[in-house]
């Protein structure tokens, strides 16, 4: 109804031209019972009238029914059009703990197919399915009006449909979502198997993707046997019992008729009012079976629309309006949200404070949840236990997009999107001046990029897999720089890079992180030379804390993992 009921008046304007269509078909069989009983008396002058009168009623009744069309089918993608926008809007507001339970398969199946059978239910089974009843009531209560016992016959022959439209409802109904949920499934799996067919072609294994998708793809096509044989199914009694009704009702009105208790024009009328009934009757099957479709597939549009979403904006934030770039944790604590209960949390009681200008390297070994708390500050994740502040201010009272304009990300997994180099760049900083551009782009060593065959307008191909892991890296890091942050956060944003590449953004890092606040997940030695301080994550809790060289004094286990990380650095370097 919040999405429907702008389109509901001519929807419902729909549903009368549709009936009024239906109307004027009834109405033919009123004049034939006249026509015939006076054609049988001899009445021949009447014919050219009768004639008439009827093309007229033929005429009237295309007109409805184009009528009908045209008013119902701009409602409907309208309709469809809003539900798609609020459900996009919604899935980028759902936090991203929603997002690591669902597969991009099911959302986009919800997006695409199921607000597409929404949209055509709307425009056309709710109006069909509305007018072909009325028209069957009316049509039966018309047959009682040519004679009661005809009309009692046919209708007694017809009780069945009845009955097994509720059975066909209570099993279509189960086959009609598990169909849609494995349509999701197979979606998944197709997107799952383009954006790794480097790993799969790497491997040899396409023959093996191959196999799966076709398992799934042979489950989906056993379902959807299933609903088309129950489909097949009611159709058989849908046009079997009518027919046997019509059988029943010819030898009842046949047997009247010569013992003079009906005349032969009311039962021509009585058969012609059956053919008319005939169309909205078989259509039942089809029309019920598309409603408990669309009936599954708005569930499965509500479920995420109606996903509780615990990362919200308070109802009176509060502004941050000369920000300085302090960032401090104070005893946060996170546990992920389907997370065993009698497991402990996954980061606990962490204290961190980072004054304004200061970097801090944040080490540990890997699980130890470096990233996690990363992920904290911008809200990706909601905290569990404590508070992250930004200036003295919880980062629950600030609105998220405020939020998010004081700190950026860079994360190690760098991920790009369809578009030109530029847009990539200041997608955090859209008003960016081309100064802004490339002065991100000097500091990230991404001066690559003004070698593409368009520049920094050249368009990059779907997550930036056109280019190398180390060239994507350089641009997520830009972008971060462009966004002009007054605290940034990077999760090892140089870990594909190679060692010169990597010792030059080092050096132009610096420079920025003279005036920026920052955090910074390190997984390499020389990237903790780039911090003023390093901080020590051990199983959730900050250990340590202290510059490099206070660390490597006082603490066993940062001389073991920092002893790691070099081991692992020099063994790369061999490798290149």
């Amino acid at each position: 109804m919040p999405y429907a009921k702008k389109a509901l008046p001519r929807i419902a304007l729909g549903i009368l031209a549709g009936i009024a269509a239906h109307m004027f078909a009834l109405a033919i069989p009123q004049l034939l019972q006249d026509l015939v009983n006076s054609l049988v008396e001899g009445g021949v002058s009447a014919l050219v009238p009768a004639v008439l009168v009827i093309l007229g009623l033929g005429v009237a009744e295309a007109l409805f029914v184009l009528l009908r069309r045209w008013l119902v089918l701009m409602p409907g993608t309208y309709v469809e059009a809003d539900m798609r926008n609020s459900l996009y809007a919604r899935l980028q507001d759902l936090p991203v703990a929603f997002h690591d339970r669902w597969a991009s398969g099911q959302l986009l199946s919800r997006a695409v197919s199921d607000l597409h059978l929404i949209r055509r239910w709307l425009s056309f089974g709710l109006v069909l399915f509305v007018a072909n009843l009325v028209t069957i009531i009316v049509g039966i209560g018309l047959l009682f009006t040519f004679n009661f016992w005809l009309g009692l016959i046919f209708f007694v022959a017809t009780v069945p449909i009845w009955v097994i439209g509720f059975l066909f409802e209570k099993k279509y109904k189960v086959v009609a979502r598990l169909s849609q949920d494995q349509s999701g499934d197979l979606a998944t799996r197709v997107e799952e198997a383009v954006h790794g067919v480097r790993v799969l072609k790497s491997f040899g294994r396409g023959v093996f993707a191959a196999s799966q998708f076709s398992n799934q793809a042979g489950d989906l096509r056993k379902t959807e046997l299933v609903k088309a044989k129950a489909v097949a199914n009611i159709w058989l009694y849908l046009i079997m019992i009518p027919e046997l009704a019509i059988g029943l009702s010819m030898l009842a009105g046949i047997w009247l008729v010569s013992t003079g208790d009906l005349s032969v024009g009311a039962l021509v009328a009585f058969f012609a009012t059956t053919m008319v009934l005939r169309w909205p009757t078989e259509s039942l099957g089809f029309l019920l079976s598309f409603t408990l479709e669309a009936k599954t597939a708005t569930e499965r549009f509500f479920e995420v629309m109606d996903e509780i979403n615990p990362i919200v904006d308070p109802e009176k934030p509060v502004s941050v309006s000369k920000p300085k770039g302090l960032l401090e944790f104070k005893n946060v604590s996170f546990r992920y949200p389907d997370a065993p209960s009698n497991q402990k949390p996954l980061i606990q009681e962490v204290n961190l404070r980072i004054e304004p200008g200061e970097s801090v390297a944040l080490i540990g070994i890997t699980g130890s949840g470096k990233t996690t708390l990363t992920a904290l500050s911008t809200r990706l994740y909601e905290v569990t236990g404590g508070a992250i502040e930004v200036d003295g201010v919880d980062i629950r009272n600030l609105s998220r997009s405020e939020l998010r304009s004081h700190i950026a990300m860079a994360f190690e997994d760098a991920t790009l999107f369809s578009s030109s180099v530029r847009e990539n760049v200041l997608l955090g900083n859209p008003d960016g001046t081309e100064e802004d551009l490339k002065q991100a782009l000097e500091i990230a060593q991404a001066q690559f990029v003004y070698d593409l065959p368009d520049g920094v307008d050249t368009t990059i191909g779907e997550e930036g897999l056109s280019l190398s892991g180390g060239q994507r890296q350089r641009l997520a890091l830009a972008r971060a720089v462009a966004a002009k942050p007054r605290i940034l956060v990077l999760d090892d944003p140089l870990s594909a890079l190679d060692v010169d590449t990597e010792a030059m953004v080092e050096d132009a890092l610096r420079h920025v992180l003279t005036t920026t606040t920052a955090l910074i997940v390190a997984h390499r030695p020389s990237t903790v030379m780039l911090a003023d301080k390093v901080a020590l994550l051990q199983d959730g809790k900050i250990t340590a804390f202290g510059t490099h060289q206070e660390l490597l004094k006082t603490s066993e286990h940062y001389r073991w993992v920092i002893s790691s990380l070099d081991e692992e650095q020099k063994a790369r370097e061999v490798n290149l």
